[in-house]
């Protein structure tokens, strides 16, 4: 315990240095927020009532699809893996601390943008912000195990980023965020509801927190654990 501890510290140290990190968990979520959010909220007056899950959405997404995958990248494509073997280190260590550690930014950033979205563009925050972060919490888990599986399964840089960003931009655009889903054509709003992101929306609006909205995430999210100890087993036979 007090070794994983250690990783997970140390992990945290070493992401704290990443620019890559920093731009995709930081950077581009608080530029986005303040650009869109003066957008909706002059255009739209009422999207202020969810001005904060939309943000929220948008910058889990992007941490967890674009951020999160390129260190597992480093780590199990590199000779960072031969290093755990030869420690006896198990494999999933470095995916854990890696997850605790995108986890733990990824929340922060999400508590700034609840911070400053009352103060810049009066967004109404959450009736109940237990749930909220209850909810925001369950939404990063399920962000990061589909980042952990992106991030496991493909060794390619430039391959990983095309294929995040064809889960990325359908998660934004098809999930109600940028407008209200009903007026998408039926097909696109069925398709939307197969990323997360449509189901975690929902769940973090007042009111939205109910198995209706839950079920979808805890499926996706046991498949992806399942899907990542096969990844890591392979990984270990190599």
């Amino acid at each position: 315990m007090n070794g994983f501890l250690y990783g997970a510290a140390l992990q945290w140290k070493l992401d704290i240095r990443s620019k890559s990190l920093l731009v995709t968990c930081y950077i581009i979520p608080f530029i986005f927020f303040l650009l869109i959010g003066g957008i909706f909220t002059s255009v739209m007056p009422e999207m202020r009532n969810t001005l904060i899950q939309s943000m929220v959405v948008m910058s889990v997404s992007m941490g967890a699809f674009i951020g999160f995958p390129p260190s597992l990248i480093e780590t199990y494509g590199s000779d960072i893996k031969k290093v755990y073997k030869a420690n006896g280190v198990p494999l999933y260590s470095g995916l854990a601390t890696m997850f605790l550690s995108a986890f733990v930014h990824l929340m922060i950033s999400c508590i700034i943008l609840l911070l400053l979205a009352p103060l810049l563009f009066e967004a109404a925050l959450p009736v109940q912000l237990p749930v909220f972060f209850l909810a925001l919490a369950i939404y990063v888990m399920v962000s990061l195990s589909i980042g952990s599986i992106l991030g496991l399964m493909i060794k390619n840089q430039a391959k990983l980023t095309m294929v995040a960003q064809l889960i990325f931009l359908p998660s934004i655009m098809l999930s109600g965020i940028m407008f209200p889903i009903d007026l998408l054509p039926d097909s696109l709003e069925t398709t939307g509801r197969i990323f997360p992101a449509s189901w975690g929306y929902r769940l973090m609006l007042d009111h939205g927190f109910c198995l209706e909205n839950l079920w979808y995430l805890i499926l996706v999210f046991f498949a992806a654990v399942l899907v990542c100890g096969i990844l890591l087993k392979k990984q270990k036979s190599k």
